[in-house]
């Protein structure tokens, strides 16, 4: 069996912003959303899809706030993940489901776009793994995730954009609540670890 590709993943700033536009393409990635779906109000989403959204995310990128980290194989752009502090994203005050579990200050993984070419590898438990390291530098505590734990392994990508909990599962999360069927709230506790780091 061939060994898997290491990825290294580099949060995402403004001068990979060019590596990011390629991974996302011309749709931004799927419907012109560029990752802003859960930061934006449902209104403001709609009319900026394409460049609208295109122009906002990128905005958040230079202003040097948290968005995420990207992941490179052989050099080249494969795999997003969106992970920041809980309170960048206002779709949590829209969802009665992703209430806050308790008081705690957590950060939130969010999204996550793998090329067409590398999807069911095993990519995103190397991103879940990169992106507690990502909070880790940034000093959070707790990483929060909010994937689909669907009845068939044959969910279409499109469903399955938050994460599979069996991904989570394996980079070391635990459900912490669950209030509707096949959606879960998963955390990891953040600690210090001697490890290399897989983000710079």
């Amino acid at each position: 069996m061939p060994k898997k590709s290491a990825l290294v993943c580099y949060p995402l700033t403004p001068d990979r912003w060019a590596d990011f536009e390629r991974l996302f393409g011309p749709n931004g990635a799927c419907a012109g959303c560029w990752c802003t779906t859960w930061r934006r109000t449902r209104s403001e989403f709609n009319r900026g899809k394409g460049a609208g959204n295109r122009r906002f995310f990128l905005k958040v990128v230079e202003s040097g706030e948290p968005t995420g980290i990207l992941g490179y194989l052989d050099g080249e752009p494969v795999a997003w993940c969106a992970v920041a502090p809980r309170e960048a994203y206002s779709y949590f005050e829209r969802s009665r489901i992703l209430q806050p579990v308790d008081d705690t200050p957590v950060w939130s993984i969010t999204c996550f776009f793998i090329h067409k070419n590398h999807r069911r590898k095993g990519l995103t438990v190397q991103l879940l793994r990169a992106a507690v390291d990502y909070v880790r530098d940034r000093g959070g505590k707790i990483i929060e995730g909010y994937p689909v734990e669907p009845k068939s392994d044959n969910i279409p990508v499109v469903f399955a954009w938050t994460g599979m909990a069996s991904a989570f599962l394996a980079a070391g999360f635990k459900e912490v609540a669950r209030r509707s069927e096949g959606r879960p709230v998963m955390r990891r506790r953040v600690t210090t670890s001697a490890r290399p780091k897989t983000t710079r």
